[in-house]
């Protein structure tokens, strides 16, 4: 028996202020809402005829395009990993064949690739926030990216440049009137942010030189200091 066919009667814009959403009329009457994306790509328009099988494909359409849009929308804010991608959309109430067909579209249109998002993460935490190789390691293992991509990408972090940045700027808000403490304070600042002792160590030798020689520049401040074992 064939399948009798609706008649699209009316397209009327959702009342969401995007408006990213018509309402499908047929034969007179409201019967399901669309994307609009999926309405301009599948060109539908009154008068279109619409079988129960073609209904059902624009159902399975919507679907794909609303975690489509949840992807897009998270992946807005800055670089994501799969991993983050999957496990968002997934909160999200997406189900895993929509979240199968998002992934791979986003990979084939560039929005993810997990050695981009480790480059752009280990870029961010060199400039802004200094961390370790293990740190930012560590950071990206959390994240889902695989162990040979974090292994590329911390490799070209410089730990004793950014442990001396990042000490430079903590070494401005403690006082030089007591090196014990001025090292016990830095060093427990650079430890948490995962640098090793020889590179702890001769971070505070050469930041304490310097801060006392900018402070007085007469003086040789620097005290002897005991080698790491």
């Amino acid at each position: 028996m064939e399948d009798p066919k609706s008649q699209i009667t009316d397209l009327k814009a959702g009342k969401s202020l995007k408006r990213q959403r018509s309402n499908v009329y047929l034969n007179g009457r409201f019967a399901f809402s669309l994307d609009n994306e999926v309405i301009a790509r599948e060109k539908l328009k009154v008068g279109s005829q619409l079988s129960s099988e073609e209904i059902k494909k624009l159902a399975g359409a919507d679907r794909s395009q609303l975690c489509l849009n949840s992807a897009f929308k998270f992946l807005s804010y800055r670089p994501r990993s799969e991993a983050e991608t999957r496990e968002r959309l997934k909160r999200k109430g997406h189900e895993s064949q929509e979240i199968d067909k998002t992934i791979t579209e986003l990979k084939r249109i560039k929005l993810i690739n997990d050695e981009t998002f480790a480059e752009f993460w280990k870029e961010n935490r060199t400039t802004f926030k200094p961390r370790s190789q293990r740190i930012v390691g560590m950071e990206l293992r959390r994240k889902g990216v695989e162990s040979e991509i974090i292994k590329q990408a911390v490799s070209q972090i410089d730990d004793a440049d950014s442990a001396y940045r990042v000490a430079l700027t903590r070494a401005r808000t403690l006082s030089l009137s007591d090196y014990q403490a001025f090292r016990q304070k830095l060093g427990g600042y650079l430890q948490r942010r995962g640098f090793n002792y020889g590179v702890i160590n001769n971070t505070i030798k050469q930041v304490w030189q310097e801060r006392t020689q900018e402070a007085v520049p007469q003086t040789d401040s620097t005290p002897e200091v005991e080698s790491p074992d």
